[in-house]
């Protein structure tokens, strides 16, 4: 135990220097093995390159080319357009479009703070000069962007999957029904607050004018379908599937709405290059991390001391459920999720947990630390878009953090709402 000791107080001591999570966590590999192991460190670099060395991982800078694509393809404003004639005449319903969109762009990038990004650009601005108050936009969108990472596919539940060797497909197809539960509860809490607070509603849009907006649409909605329905049916791979994404998204926005330029291609190329670099360095570097605990048999020892507090599973989660919403509050997703999950991850195991179950879990609990301070980019993205205090805006989000912990508890109550669609696409 005192190794996890170590490494908690050494990484920390390298983050409030100021260094990258990457450095920090290559960096404090280094002390672990000069400091408790005879072992060379030629060992740090070996590990590394063995947790890099992963095929699934190759889905992650193709599925962020391909968010990328489609974001600059005009395919997210048609999105958006087509929503608002579904629920935008509902009071208030200019807040349910921002949910909505959330919720089908959830469905195209796997990225929270990429889903972030874009809708507080569009909605912000958009909520406010409709009358909405700025502190209420900026919460409902980066309440609403933690969708990203739950409904599939997910770049969080690809790591978890390569971490846990558990079947990525069954964590896509375990966080359909979180994520459209979660989205369900943030339009209530939406709706409920904009009629308290008298927010408009939108102009009704004729049923003409709904499938005229459907048929521009049609392309973007059948994106999640092609790529999901392509892995289920064996068509191709999870890792060929996001190849058939960059192609799909070039292809729509190229050719068919004819709004991708060689300059949007190319910042598409930029961006997702430097956003995949970073994760997979991370993905490296806390995968040493994770080997170096895992031969110190941490994970054993947290299971012998877990298991003189309890012997109830469901114990067992409520315990893990409080332990990462902490954690969310002072450790982004991606390097809480690769040092926590090779840790958490066998202690459930000993308790006869359901590896899908706990993995979805694990997601949507962690997605909820986006929108936490001091941490959460989410909410740092949504703030920053609005120009207000950080403190104006949370004093705003605790409704929808409430129903987001709310549905957290539910589904862990509940492990039906994350087995039973896995469970029907085994059978």
């Amino acid at each position: 135990m005192d190794s996890l000791i170590i490494f908690l107080g050494v990484f920390f001591v390298f983050l409030a220097l100021g260094l990258p999570i990457g450095i920090s966590l290559g960096t404090t590999m280094v002390v672990l093995v000069v400091f408790k192991s005879s072992l060379p460190l030629l060992i740090v670099s070996q590990q590394m390159i063995i947790g890099a060395d992963n095929f699934t991982l190759m889905a992650i800078p193709f599925f962020m080319l391909a968010a990328e694509l489609m974001s600059f393809g005009g395919i997210a404003k048609r999105l958006i357009d087509f929503i608002n004639s579904l629920v935008g005449w509902i009071r208030g319903g200019l807040g349910l479009v921002n949910v909505g969109t959330n919720m089908v762009l959830a469905g195209l990038s796997g990225s929270s703070v990429a889903d972030a990004a874009l809708t507080s650009s569009f909605f912000i601005p958009t909520m406010v000069a409709r009358g909405y108050a700025a502190d209420f936009s900026a919460a409902l969108t980066a309440s609403a962007s933690v969708m990203g990472i739950i409904i599939p596919p997910s770049i969080p539940m690809i790591l978890l999957g390569m971490i846990a060797s558990i079947s990525v497909l069954s964590l896509f197809m375990g966080g359909v029904i979180p994520g459209i539960m979660i989205g369900l509860s943030l339009m209530g809490v939406s709706y409920y607050q904009s009629v308290k607070r008298g927010y408009p509603a939108e102009p009704r849009v004729s049923l003409g004018e709904i499938w005229r907006r459907f048929r521009v649409t049609i392309w973007a909605t059948l994106y999640p379908v092609v790529i999901i329905g392509g892995v289920l049916g064996g068509v191709f791979t999870l890792t060929e599937a996001s190849v058939v994404a960059v192609v799909y998204a070039f292809v729509v926005g190229k050719f068919i709405y004819r709004e991708l330029t060689l300059k949007a291609i190319y910042r598409s190329l930029v961006n997702a290059a430097t956003t995949s670099s970073l994760i997979m360095f991370i993905a490296a570097t806390a995968s040493g991390v994770a080997w170096f605990l895992n031969s110190e048999r941490v994970p054993q020892m947290i299971a012998v001391f877990l298991a003189g507090l309890t012997q109830s599973p469901v114990m067992f989660m409520v315990i893990v459920n409080i332990f990462l919403l902490v954690v969310g509050c002072v450790m982004d997703l991606t390097p809480a999720l690769l040092i926590l999950a090779p840790i958490l991850y066998p202690v459930s195991r000993q308790y006869g947990i359901d590896p899908i179950y706990f993995g979805v879990v694990m997601v949507v609990n962690l997605a909820i630390g986006l929108i936490t301070p001091p941490v959460g980019n989410c909410l740092y993205i949504a703030t920053g878009v609005a120009k207000l205090p950080l403190s104006q805006v949370i004093r705003q989000i605790w409704p929808f953090l409430i129903v987001l912990i709310l549905c957290l508890f539910l589904i862990t109550f509940f492990p039906p709402l994350i087995t039973w669609l896995p469970g029907v696409f085994r059978t």
